[in-house]
C-alpha cells in the first residue's frame, strides 16, 4: 500500500509540475526572444498580470476561450509595444521602464478588477483536461502526462517553434545578430529597431499568454497579483537556461517542480514544516539558481544596451 501511495504522490507531483510550469515556460521563452535581440524586459510580471486580467475579462464577457487567449496575447503585445517605444525609440533605461511596466500592470489590473468584477462573485469556465484514449487512463503515466488541457500541451509546440524560428530562419539569425553585433546588421541595410520591436512584442505576447493560463487554464478567477512573482522567476529561468528555448523549457519545469512540491508537502502535516517555509521554496530556489550561474559567456553582448545609428 505504501508503494502505491508513493507512486500516486510522484505521479500527482509530476502532473502538477507541468501545469505549474506552464506560465513560466511561455514567459521565459518569450523573454529569450527579447534578450537575444539585446532588450532586457524586467516588466514580465506586469505583462503577465495584464494578460491574466484581459484573458479573464474577455472570457467573462464573451464566453470564448480561444478569444480570451488571443486577447491576452494581443494585450501583452500592446504592452510590449509601449515598452519598446520607450526603450528602443526614446532609448530610456530598460530597467526603469520595465519597473514602470510592473507597477502599471499591478495598479491597472487591480483598479479594473475592483471596479468591474470584484462584486460579481462569478468565475469563468476554464480549459478542461483532454481525454486521450488509451493514454489518460494509464496507471502512473496517465496522471503524470496525459490529463492536461490543451494550453499545457501547447508549451511543446511553442518550444519547437522557438527553436525553428531562432536557429533555422533568416529572421532568427538576424535577431540573434542584433543582440550581438547590431552595427553589422545595420550595415547590411536591416533595421535594428524593427527587429528589436518584433522580439519584444513576441516576448510580451507569450508572457501575456502565460498570464492568461493562470485565469483560463489553472484558476477560474482573477485575483490581484495572481502572478505572485512568476514574471521575476521567468527572468531567472532565462539566465539559468543560458538563453536557450529548450533550456528554458526544462528549467521552467524544474521551478514548476518546486511549486508542486510546496503544494504537495503542505498537505503532509506529519512533516511538521511551517507552510510559510514551503511557500518560499520556489523563490529561494530562484536565488540559488542565479547564484549558481557564474559563466556569463553566453550572455548576448548588447543585452540592455540601446543602439544608436552612427
Amino acid at each position: 500500500m505504501e508503494d502505491v501511495a508513493t507512486l500516486g504522490f510522484i505521479a500527482t507531483t509530476i502532473g502538477a509540475t507541468w501545469r505549474l510550469a506552464t506560465p513560466l515556460i511561455f514567459a521565459a521563452i518569450g523573454e529569450v526572444f527579447s534578450e537575444r535581440a539585446g532588450v532586457l524586459n524586467i516588466g514580465l510580471e506586469g505583462v503577465m498580470l495584464v494578460g491574466a486580467f484581459v484573458g479573464f475579462a474577455t472570457m467573462f464577457a464573451y464566453g470564448s476561450l480561444p478569444l480570451g487567449l488571443a486577447s491576452a496575447v494581443a494585450a501583452g503585445a500592446v504592452v510590449g509595444l509601449l515598452f519598446a517605444f520607450f526603450t528602443i525609440t526614446i532609448k530610456a533605461d530598460q530597467i526603469v521602464v520595465g519597473a514602470a511596466i510592473n507597477l502599471l500592470g499591478m495598479g491597472l489590473t487591480a483598479f479594473l478588477f475592483r471596479t468591474y468584477f470584484v462584486g460579481t462573485g462569478r468565475g469563468v469556465e476554464i480549459a478542461q483536461p483532454l481525454d486521450i484514449p488509451g493514454l489518460s487512463d494509464l496507471p502512473f503515466f496517465g496522471e503524470a502526462f496525459f490529463r492536461h488541457n490543451a494550453i499545457v500541451y501547447s508549451t511543446l509546440l511553442v518550444v519547437v517553434l522557438a527553436v525553428v524560428v531562432l536557429y533555422k530562419t533568416s529572421f532568427g539569425l538576424t535577431l540573434r545578430a542584433v543582440g550581438e553585433h547590431p552595427k553589422a546588421v545595420d550595415v547590411v541595410g536591416r533595421s535594428v529597431a524593427a527587429y528589436r520591436y518584433g522580439a519584444v512584442m513576441i516576448g510580451t505576447g507569450l508572457a501575456g499568454l502565460g498570464g492568461a493560463f493562470l485565469t483560463l487554464g489553472h484558476s477560474n478567477q482573477f485575483v490581484e497579483n495572481i502572478t505572485s512573482g512568476r514574471g521575476f522567476i521567468a527572468l531567472a529561468v532565462v539566465v539559468f537556461a543560458r538563453w536557450s528555448p529548450v533550456g528554458a523549457f526544462f528549467v521552467a519545469m524544474l521551478f514548476g517542480l518546486f511549486y508542486a512540491l510546496q503544494l504537495q508537502l503542505q498537505a503532509q502535516p506529519a512533516l511538521n514544516i511551517p507552510y510559510q517555509a514551503l511557500q518560499a521554496l520556489p523563490y529561494v530556489m530562484t536565488i540559488v539558481a542565479l547564484v549558481m550561474v557564474r559563466n556569463k559567456g553566453d550572455t548576448p553582448k548588447m543585452l540592455g544596451v540601446p543602439y544608436t545609428k552612427a
